[in-house]
């Protein structure tokens, strides 16, 4: 029987998956947390039916990297690794600025609260869904720390094509959301 040896993992690699998927833990939480917030007020759930290919893409980001790194002898490379761990810092920092403006209405569903206006603080003052540029450049850049870069395209790709429906659905939701208040 054939197996992936995680022990062949570069020790950085061993440890920025595990911090990075623990911080995406953490977000998994507030995430229900505050989705219990809006429905308590009445929140109306939006495109629940493309949310499970949406966790698919990520998981299928931190699946990919370890294999493509192990499989395809994938390691770090200077040039490339240093600046994509650098986006990384900033990216979890975006991410974070994204979550505290959003406040309790943050989370990872599409959940629109009737009668509440949209966000135009932080990060929202110039974009209207910086949170999903953040994902974007965190999944371009997170797998070439390694070199991982069949998965960086995989995951990006992927992550577009959900992206494009995610967005649809989110915009429509606000807009309706917006006429009825």
């Amino acid at each position: 029987m054939s197996y992936v040896n995680l022990a062949a993992l570069p020790v950085g690699l061993q440890l920025l998956l595990p911090a990075v998927a623990c911080e995406r833990l953490l977000e998994l939480r507030l995430s229900r947390r505050h989705a219990r917030w809006a429905r308590a007020r009445g929140g109306v759930e939006y495109g629940r039916r493309h949310f499970p290919f949406m966790a698919a893409a990520h998981i299928g980001l931190f699946l990919g990297i370890p294999l493509e790194v192990i499989l395809l002898h994938r390691g770090f490379v200077p040039a490339l690794g240093w600046p994509a761990l650098c986006v990384q810092v900033l990216v979890h920092g975006g991410r974070w600025w994204c979550v505290r403006s959003l406040g309790p209405r943050w989370n990872t569903r599409v959940i629109v609260v009737p009668g509440m206006p949209l966000v135009d603080r932080g990060p929202y003052r110039w974009m209207r869904h910086p949170n999903y540029l953040i994902v974007a450049v965190e999944g371009l850049s997170l797998p070439l720390v390694y070199g991982a870069w069949v998965t960086a395209l995989s995951f990006t790709a992927a992550n577009a094509t959900v992206l494009g429906v995610r967005l649809r659905v989110e915009n429509s939701a606000l807009s309706l959301a917006a006429r009825n208040s």
